[in-house]
């Protein structure tokens, strides 16, 4: 017999994924700057109080599933057989970020919105580029602490980044093609000889 969430916990995730929702349709409406917090709690149909106990302004929203993503991806990494060298950090890496866009692109439209959201606002911009050099210090953590050397955990997660950066530079907000793109970059690092 499976576990259920207690009413209450099933409700206030309800109330966050109606916010979220909310959001998401605003600003593929209205565009992020036009939509306020006012206008995302009236779509959503709960109070201004209720909004700002899940999110502390708009931007949040943007980036609702940082954390969980953040510690998932953390998780998947540290549940991976210790490895030292560079080619192996590397290919652990890269199963890491190719299933992770896969994560990513699971709801096709909320990834297009939130993709172009970045692309039209710099302020969002920013804070996805510190969600990763957060996710950067992370990873590099995690890999001095299985033993890694201080040069291996610092280049390895920084060519994973610059592979997801380059493929999603290149599926330019599409979903499709966003998985393909970033493991076929990671193929280039390795033609190129870091895997040799």
């Amino acid at each position: 017999m499976s576990e259920r969430m207690p009413l209450r916990e099933r409700k206030q995730q309800r109330a966050r994924e109606q916010i979220v929702e909310a959001a998401f349709e605003l600003f593929a409406e209205r565009g992020f700057a036009a939509v306020t917090v006012a206008d995302i709690a009236e779509r959503a149909e709960v109070g201004r109080t209720t909004f700002f106990r899940y999110f502390g302004d708009k931007q949040e929203v943007v980036f609702s599933d940082e954390q969980a993503i953040v510690e998932a991806l953390s998780e998947r990494h540290r549940a991976l057989p210790p490895v030292t060298d560079l080619v192996g950090a590397v290919a652990q890496l890269r199963a890491v970020a190719t299933e992770l866009c896969r994560e990513l692109t699971a709801d096709g439209e909320h990834y297009r919105v939130h993709e172009r959201l970045l692309r039209e606002n710099p302020e969002l911009r920013d804070r996805a580029a510190r969600k990763f050099a957060r996710l950067f210090e992370i990873i590099r953590a995690n890999l001095l602490e299985r033993g890694a050397s201080a040069e291996v955990a610092v280049l390895a997660p920084q060519l994973a980044l610059a592979c997801f950066a380059a493929g999603n530079a290149l599926a330019d907000g599409d979903p499709d093609v966003l998985p393909g793109a970033v493991d076929a970059m990671f193929e280039r690092l390795g033609e190129s000889g870091v895997e040799r």
